[in-house]
């Protein structure tokens, strides 16, 4: 997935912008760096440019060791002409071991990056991926108000991270009212169209949660979401805020090989181990319902190591 490029405002550098992408598909990042080059003396303050330079002079590292520290620098010169980053700077100097200062995966980043996705989004994720995760969390659910004596429909249910309205199609006859938050747009012009959310938001998911009345929701589900989240303590807690006493709030994650801590890999997305997960949640109020290894989606032919997890808010009073 690609971040769409601003026009520089110079018609001959965007030209040379677009020779340039095209040289770097090809394989000649020398190519590619030497056009960034010269579309960056004309626009000095285009981003992208530079996010393209990084990413040749990246591609150039086997060859030339000094290349490496010098597309360090280009991308975070991106940060420095644009703190939010909505091209994804951070990441990629998260990924090189040089932390840019900020969040290495930006809200901003994250927005613009699933705006481009939305058409093509199901498709890819459910035929591409393998993608099921909707539909474990279902299976989980109902197994878990079995064991619980309790029996679905869930009432008030919020959903993080709603994308296109997958979860809400999964959990169809399981929740009453639906309330979802996205910070995408397009994703959330595609949910609306599902017609299955009495409400949608545009934002920041603890920020929706925080916007919660306190003790309101049944249920709390979000469906491969913390792959872009470092920390969840905050989230663990805001989730257990809104929850009623026995809540449930059901999630998936992706699992590293370790039992502490978050792993940003290859993928650009995190994996957590299960002792911070569990210990976060204890501290939260929330007690672990189920905790199970399960692959969410496959990459490349390969599943994708994961957590299933349902946790329930504890029914004597827990700190908002």
């Amino acid at each position: 997935m690609t971040v769409p490029a601003r026009s520089s405002g110079d018609l001959l550098a965007d030209r040379r912008y677009a020779w340039a992408e095209a040289a770097l598909a090809d394989g000649d990042a020398a190519a590619c760096a030497d056009l960034a080059e010269q579309v960056l003396e004309r626009a000095p303050a285009f981003a992208p440019a530079w996010l393209l330079l990084g990413r040749a002079r990246e591609a150039m590292a086997g060859e030339d060791p000094s290349a490496r520290a010098r597309a360090a620098e280009a991308f975070a010169t991106v940060l420095a002409l644009d703190p939010a980053d909505p091209l994804g700077a951070g990441l990629r100097l998260a990924r090189m071991g040089r932390p840019g200062g900020g969040t290495a995966i930006s809200p901003a980043y994250v927005r613009a990056l699933f705006d481009g996705y939305a058409a093509r989004f199901e498709h890819h994720l459910v035929e591409g991926l393998g993608y099921r995760g909707p539909a474990l969390l279902r299976e989980a659910l109902v197994e878990v108000a079995a064991s619980r004596g309790r029996a679905p429909p869930f009432g008030r249910a919020l959903d993080l991270g709603c994308g296109t309205g997958l979860v809400a199609r999964a959990l169809g006859g399981l929740v009453g009212p639906l309330a979802g938050v996205d910070l995408s747009p397009g994703m959330l012009a595609a949910a609306r169209r599902t017609g299955l959310y009495a409400r949608l938001v545009e934002g920041d998911l603890l920020a929706f949660l925080a916007a919660e009345p306190a003790g309101a929701a049944d249920l709390v589900v979000a469906a491969d979401v913390f792959i872009y989240l470092h920390d969840l303590a905050p989230v663990l807690g805001a989730a257990a805020r809104a929850l009623v006493p026995g809540g449930l709030f059901a999630f998936t994650l992706q699992a590293h090989e370790g039992e502490h801590g978050a792993v940003l890999g290859p993928d650009g997305r995190y994996a957590h181990g299960a002792g911070t997960v569990r210990a976060e949640a204890a501290a939260a109020g929330l007690s672990v319902a189920r905790f199970a290894p399960a692959a969410i989606r496959r990459e490349r032919g390969a599943d994708v190591p994961g957590w299933l997890v349902v946790l329930e808010r504890e029914r004597r009073a827990s700190a908002a």
